[in-house]
This record gives C-alpha cells, sequence and structure tokens, in this order.
C-alpha cells in the first residue's frame, strides 16, 4: 500500500510524515520546503503477530509494510503548472490512495499561504486542482478515442458516450471516485488513471491543546469528506511527533494520559485499509510469522501467489484456522483435533486474520 501525503504547503504534511516514518524529512516555516517526495516504508502495526509469537517463538517477525509519500505542497493553480504543479500531480498519479493534510489550527508563527486557515476551503483547493488536471486528461482521451471512433467501431462508441459523461460529471467538480459508474462502463477505466478516482484520507491537523475535542475547523472539514464518502481522522502532527521519540511503553502511557485511543499512524493506516478494501492472512512457524496483505475478496489461490507464483500455479488446497481459535486452543494440533482447521479449496475466500498453510504441486 503506497499512501501520498498531500496538501497545502505548510499545513503539516513533513511534521506527520517524519512522525510517521522516522524518515527525518526537512520541515521548515516557507512554501515548499518539501521539492523532491520523501519515501518512507514502516510496519503495520498487528499485535496478532506477537500473540502468535508467545505460541511459536519465531527466529523472525515480519509485518505487512505501508509507504508513505511525502509530496510537495499544492497552490492554486498547479493543474496549469502553477508552483511546482507538474511535478506534484505526477507524484500523486504514482499512489494508491491520498493522504490529505489540512490544517484545522491557528497559529500566526507559521506562515500560511492563503493568510489564514480554512479547512473547507484549503481542501477544495487541492481537490478542485485535481479534479482540472483531470478534465484535461479526460479532454485529451476524449479527442483520441473519437478519431478512432470514426471507423464505427461499437466499442470505442461506447468508450467514448462514457467519457463524455464523465467529462460533465467533473466539470460539474465532482471527482471521479462519485461518478456513479454502470457495470458496462468498468472496462473502459481499466486504463484511466485519474487522480480524483484514488480513495481520499483527509488528515485534520490539529494543535495539541484540541486533543479529545473536536475543533470547528476538524467539524467542517468532516462534512465536507463525507459529501464524498471520503473519511477523516483527527491528528496532532506536533503531539505525533512527540510519540515517535518515546519508546513503545511510554508512548502507550503518554497516549492514555491524553485521551486518545490510538496513535495517528494507527488511525491512518486503519483508514487505509478500509478505504482500499485490504485485508492480511497470517502464515506461521518456528523460522517466520508473518501478515501478508490482499484484497478483500481474494480466493486462496491468488492469496497463496502472494508468497510465490509456484504456489499459485501448483495450488492444492489452504489448510486455515482463524487466529482467535489458534491462540485460544494453543496449538495448530490442538485446534485441529477439535475439528477448527478447515481444508479449503480453490474458492474458498480469504479471511481477514486467517492463519494458512498452502499445499501445493512443485
Amino acid at each position: 500500500m503506497k499512501l501520498g501525503i498531500v496538501g497545502l504547503p505548510n499545513v503539516g504534511k513533513s511534521t506527520l510524515f517524519n512522525a510517521l516514518t522516522k524518515a527525518g524529512a526537512d520541515v521548515a516555516n516557507y512554501p515548499f520546503c518539501t521539492i523532491d517526495p520523501n519515501i518512507g516504508v514502516v510496519n503495520v502495526p498487528d499485535s496478532r503477530l506477537e500473540a502468535l509469537n508467545k505460541i511459536y517463538h519465531a527466529k523472525k517477525i515480519v509485518h505487512a509494510t505501508i509507504e508513505f509519500v511525502d509530496i510537495a505542497g499544492l497552490v492554486e493553480g498547479a493543474s496549469k503548472g502553477e508552483g511546482l504543479g507538474n511535478q506534484f500531480l505526477a507524484n500523486i498519479r504514482e499512489t494508491d490512495a491520498i493522504v490529505h493534510v489540512v490544517r484545522c489550527f491557528s497559529d500566526p508563527n507559521i506562515i500560511h499561504v492563503s493568510g489564514n486557515a480554512d479547512s473547507v476551503r484549503d481542501a477544495s483547493i487541492v481537490q478542485l486542482e485535481l479534479i482540472l488536471s483531470d478534465i484535461d486528461y479526460v479532454e485529451r482521451r476524449i479527442e483520441r478515442v473519437s478519431k478512432a471512433a470514426k471507423s464505427g467501431d461499437k466499442i470505442l462508441l461506447k468508450e467514448k458516450a462514457f467519457l463524455e459523461k464523465l467529462l460533465d460529471h467533473l466539470i460539474n467538480e465532482k471527482p471521479a471516485r462519485t461518478y456513479p459508474l454502470d457495470e458496462s462502463e468498468i472496462p473502459f477505466t481499466k486504463e484511466l488513471w485519474l487522480l480524483t478516482s484514488k480513495p481520499v484520507l483527509y488528515v485534520a491537523n490539529i494543535s495539541e491543546t484540541d486533543i479529545g475535542t473536536l475543533p470547528e475547523q476538524a467539524k467542517l472539514l468532516r462534512e465536507y469528506a463525507e459529501q464524498n464518502n471520503d473519511k477523516m481522522v483527527m491528528i496532532s502532527a506536533k503531539i505525533e511527533e512527540e510519540l515517535q521519540s518515546l519508546d513503545p511503553q511510554e508512548a502507550a502511557e503518554f497516549i492514555e494520559s491524553i485521551g486518545i485511543e490510538q496513535s495517528g499512524l494507527d488511525q491512518i493506516i486503519s483508514a487505509g485499509y478500509q478505504l482500499l478494501g485490504l485485508i492480511s492472512f497470517l502464515t506461521i512457524g518456528e523460522d517466520e510469522i508473518k501478515a501478508w496483505t490482499i484484497k478483500k475478496g481474494t480466493k486462496a489461490p491468488q492469496a497463496a501467489g502472494k508468497i510465490h507464483t509456484d504456489f499459485e500455479r501448483g495450488f492444492i488446497r489452504a489448510e486455515v484456522v482463524k487466529f482467535e481459535d489458534l491462540i485460544a486452543n494453543g496449538s495448530v494440533a490442538a485446534a485441529r483435533e477439535k475439528g477448527l482447521v478447515k481444508s479449503e479449496g480453490k474458492e474458498y475466500i480469504m479471511q481477514d486474520g486467517d492463519c494458512t498453510l498452502f499445499r501445493f504441486n512443485v
């Protein structure tokens, strides 16, 4: 999973990126401090791996990972090349989902490109620039398809009709992800790399003093996000930065003391998994305990293919025990005696937390 952290300049993107990844990206009180994207890879927190390790005492625990990309700040006119516009838009195109950081605090000591923080206005600026970029892309695509469709090809004519409806949707300042896609139109979207088709998680960056409350700017941002069925989490980038300087025990105590349930990293990853429809299955043994990320709805052979292509090609069956059943019984053998280890075939749809052994022909 690759998440692009975007937003206007000076909203706390790089501070949040550093807190999440400990990558040490430059943070400064001026626009475009970030020019080239910073990239950091972090483990996906999963307490199930540690619980399994109490049984197996494995030589190695391997978490699923997530890649964060800290992308240069966007300004009004980016779709026409203003600021670092073209570079910014190209970097977003390479991500799976967008983490849009919006400043929801006031601080006269930190420059704001528009003079003051207004969460809905600021979020709208970024979204509109992405929509304008998509409009330009779709218009060029319509031009190409129209020329090819002069032959009378029915499929190309249908694609042209779809693109024209999508263009109208975008012109009305609606992101592509809210377009009411008909099943017959799905094939036409496979090569459409639209920026506004990507899932969006809004991060309301609030001040330390607003922890435990719902500030007005964050409330307005949540309402704005819900209009497009997007998600929002509230985080204080400064608090997250402090958390990363503590050891896990101290961090847990600090989180509890200030009254938040999860760290920012946990909130973002949890919301990211939901946005992208992801789950994890687990493989276990004395050598290694590992989490593997797959899409919801993935069948057993394709999940096996995540480990090695030979596993998918020669798939025979998957031996599956639910994480909770394995922990409750203390071993696969004990769970098997109670009939809790299931032998699943090619049509089995993997579930989150499945502890799985794949059987296959070489």
